[in-house]
């Protein structure tokens, strides 16, 4: 299977673990040898806002923002990344692919919060890790389709319809999916 970086997953309807059910997730890394790394960009953490993540670590943003901090999934959950557009560049920033890239330090904090960051950007906390070989069998298992990621699906802010909408550029509607799984 070649690389998967830059691409989104969808989780199926039959994806059982309450983490991934209806889940999209951006990949960030992928390989044979070292596994995947990914971050799920349509589910939100209700008990945080970036405002108050700004407060926690006493960053004073320029203006507040009422953007939710995403859950990027049940891996290191206190470890937090922005999935952001490529106009923002630090040592540290993994770019992936023309359109985006991630940073995981507080310098984009602190950038974000003066209006100097990303234009576009999701504050997430927590990722999704596949070990080798994980994802190529969860995908061989019909537990998530491939789906080419672009950043208005991506940094869009109805994290609601999302899911539909990725399945949408497959050209399938979530009607037509069976929550069941077999063989021919």
């Amino acid at each position: 299977m070649p690389s998967l970086t830059g691409q989104l997953l969808v989780a199926m309807p039959q994806m059982s673990d309450p983490f991934f059910d209806h889940s999209v997730v951006y990949l960030c890394a992928h390989s044979q040898e070292d596994g995947a790394m990914g971050l799920v960009v349509n589910k939100t953490l209700d008990s945080l806002t970036v405002d108050e993540l700004y407060a926690q670590l006493k960053i004073e943003p320029a203006a507040r923002s009422g953007q939710p901090v995403h859950f990027g999934g049940p891996v290191a959950p206190g470890q937090g990344f922005v999935l952001h557009s490529t106009d923002y560049r630090e040592a540290s920033t993994l770019g992936i692919g023309e359109e985006f890239a991630m940073t995981a330090t507080l310098d984009i904090l602190h950038a974000k919060s003066k209006g100097e960051g990303p234009r576009q950007g999701l504050v997430v906390l927590g990722y999704a890790g596949w070990s080798p070989g994980q994802l190529e069998a969860e995908i061989q298992a019909n537990g998530w389709l491939v789906v080419a990621a672009d950043p208005s699906l991506v940094f869009e802010t109805d994290d609601g319809s999302k899911w539909q909408r990725a399945l949408a550029k497959l050209g399938v509607s979530p009607e037509m999916l069976s929550g069941e799984s077999g063989r021919a």
